[in-house]
């Protein structure tokens, strides 16, 4: 799939297939074409490299504020931070820390909720999930989850950045970046995903128009930024971009018109794709696109 315009290259005989467009609350909505083929999706054009940091080391003797020294704990973003700091469950030296102006270094002892924090390298790692694992970092049903297949790569703690269901497939970021993973799951943000759906039946021409438009779910409207086929000879299978990061809302979509999704795989996520990563295989991202993700 392409970042932009997810457009397939489609030969010239098919150029002359109609696009529909249709405005709806101020915005323009435009179906366009897609081609989930593992050859076509986008990849960096820096290759994979080892472990990176956007951000220099600190020497044990360097004071930082503590809202950073939260963040870069894992903990949380730095706006959280400051609201836990000022409700005083952070400690500095056994004592409470309640000013948001508070440095730290190395040398001191800092808690939080009574738990010894060490301020880490920022850790960006990508997965493609295969079936079978849950999204969580700890399950208490004792299933196996992301985290059995990660849970090596890295002496830093780092976890899932949203959510993909059980059975669903495809890219998944991990981190212990609590301001980026922030940024990427919170709605006002937008992040676009794609999707390579697999139904159980065609899906008709009129469905997928309704889809584009927006249908009504028990929890509001949704309308896909962009939906087709995904094969001109198979109905079943769909191409769908959306932003929501509402639960299980691809499955709830199609379900909504009576169909079951048999297989769902997602191949892009905030400009990653699983290109040249096999299932259940990880990688450290580059350099390249660690600023990508912080530019989005």
């Amino acid at each position: 799939m392409r970042s932009k315009n997810i457009q397939s290259n489609r030969s010239s005989s098919n150029k002359s297939n109609k696009s529909y467009k249709k405005k709806e609350k101020g915005r323009t909505r435009t179906k366009r074409t897609f081609n989930t083929s593992e050859d076509t999706e986008v990849r960096s054009k820096t290759p994979f490299t080892k472990k990176v940091s956007s951000k220099r080391e600190f020497k044990p003797d360097d004071k930082i504020r503590l809202n950073r020294f939260l963040a870069n704990s894992g903990v949380c973003s730095r706006r959280e931070a400051d609201r836990y700091i000022e409700s005083g469950c952070v400690t500095v030296n056994g004592k409470v820390a309640d000013q948001l102006g508070t440095k730290v270094s190395l040398y001191d002892e800092v808690k939080f909720n009574g738990e010894t924090l060490n301020p880490q390298q920022k850790v960006y790692l990508l997965l493609n999930k295969p079936k079978g694992f849950v999204t969580t970092t700890d399950d208490p049903q004792e299933r196996k989850t992301v985290m059995d297949l990660v849970g090596k790569a890295c002496k830093e703690r780092i976890y899932p950045v949203g959510r993909l269901d059980k059975e669903t497939t495809g890219v998944l970021l991990f981190t212990n970046d609590g301001d980026l993973s922030k940024k990427l799951t919170h709605p006002s943000h937008n992040k676009k995903k794609i999707y390579h759906v697999y139904l159980d039946k065609p899906l008709t021409k009129t469905h997928l128009l309704e889809i584009a438009r927006g249908i009504e779910l028990e929890d509001g409207e949704i309308a896909a930024d962009a939906i087709d086929y995904a094969k001109e000879d198979d109905k079943r299978e769909v191409g769908i971009e959306i932003h929501s990061g509402r639960n299980r809302i691809i499955r709830r979509i199609f379900a909504h018109m009576g169909y079951e999704v048999v297989k769902l795989d997602r191949v892009y996520f905030a400009g990653l794709t699983k290109k040249n990563l096999p299932r259940g295989k990880w990688r450290f991202l580059t350099h390249v696109e660690i600023n990508q993700l912080k530019m989005i």
